[in-house]
C-alpha cells in the first residue's frame, strides 16, 4: 500500500512538472528589462537572447549587484570598462551609479558587446573578451598552446572564463526556447 502511494505521488510530480517546466523555467529565467534588451539589442545589431543570457549570467536581472572585482550592474561593468566606454560613445554627465539604471547598464553592455565583436567577429571569442578583457583574448591568440590556428581558443587559460562561455551558451539556449520570438530579427 505504501509503495502504491509512492508510486502515485511521484507520478503527480512528474506529470506536474512536465506540464508546468515552461512555468517553473520562467521564474528560475526572468526577463526583466524586456523593453531596454530589445531596444539596445536592435541597436547595436545583437541577438537579444544572448543579451538576455549574459545578463542572466552576470547578474541574474539583478540591477544593484556588485562583484568581489567592484563590477557594477545587470551588465557587470568595472569602473575602468565604464570610463572607456563613456568616452568612446561621448556620454555627458555620467556618473558611476549610472550603473545601476537598468537602462544604462544595458545601453552600454550592447555597445560594448557590438565593439567586441567588430575586433573579434565571433561569438566565444567576445564572450572570452566580455569576461577576461580583450588584452587577454588577444594574448591568447597569439599563443600556439591555447590557439592553434590564431583564430579560435583551443584551451582556454582560465577556468573561469572558459565556465563563463559554456553558462552563457546554455543560458542563451535556455531563453531562446523560453521567450522565443523577441525583437524584429525573430519576427517573422
Amino acid at each position: 500500500m505504501k509503495a502504491k502511494k509512492t508510486i502515485i505521488i511521484i507520478l503527480c510530480i512528474i506529470i506536474f512538472l512536465v506540464f508546468f517546466r515552461e512555468c517553473i523555467l520562467k521564474i528560475v529565467y526572468p526577463l526583466k528589462y524586456k523593453e531596454a534588451i530589445v531596444e539596445y539589442s536592435e541597436e547595436y545589431n545583437l541577438d537579444p537572447y544572448l543579451v538576455m543570457a549574459i545578463i542572466k549570467t552576470e547578474s541574474n536581472f539583478q540591477k544593484d549587484v556588485v562583484s568581489h572585482k567592484q563590477a557594477y550592474g545587470l551588465m557587470q561593468m568595472t569602473e575602468p570598462t565604464a570610463t572607456w566606454i563613456v568616452g568612446e560613445m561621448k556620454k555627458t554627465d555620467f556618473k558611476y551609479s549610472d550603473l545601476f539604471d537598468a537602462d544604462t547598464n544595458i545601453e552600454m553592455g550592447c555597445w560594448y558587446l557590438d565593439n567586441l565583436r567588430t575586433e573579434f567577429n565571433d561569438v566565444d571569442l567576445v564572450l572570452a573578451a566580455y569576461n577576461a578583457g580583450r588584452g587577454n583574448v588577444n594574448k591568447w591568440l597569439d599563443n600556439s598552446e591555447v590557439s592553434k590556428d590564431g583564430v579560435n581558443l583551443h584551451n582556454i587559460p582560465f577556468g573561469e572564463t572558459d565556465k563563463y562561455i559554456k553558462k552563457v551558451k546554455v543560458n542563451y539556449n535556455i531563453y531562446k526556447f523560453l521567450y522565443g520570438g523577441i525583437g524584429k530579427k525573430n519576427e517573422g
